[in-house]
């Protein structure tokens, strides 16, 4: 994904495909999105292995809500002037 986003102009100072989850974390935290369904979505790895291999289900129902959200307010964001600190998007 980095490779992509040099291809599309984006310096390594300007962007990286990590950076995609911390901003996708930073606003979902700040509008209170419970915050072990964000590291669910992330796919932040659950440490117990047998736990990890057979639950694919957890907060299911929430994480497609949050998706849909996810996805509302990146068309917002589309639509918005950004501002220095960026404070207004979360």
């Amino acid at each position: 994904m980095n490779s992509a986003l040099r291809r599309m102009g984006f310096a390594k100072d300007e962007h990286t495909s990590h950076g995609f989850r911390a901003s996708a974390s930073t606003i979902l935290n700040g509008r209170r999105y419970p915050s072990d369904v964000i590291e669910a979505s992330l796919a932040h790895l659950d440490p117990n292995v047998v736990r990890r291999t057979y639950n694919r289900y957890s907060y299911w129902d929430e994480r497609v809500q949050m998706a849909q959200d996810w996805a509302d307010i990146c068309d917002e964001l589309k639509t918005k002037t950004p501002r220095r600190g960026h404070d207004d998007l979360v």
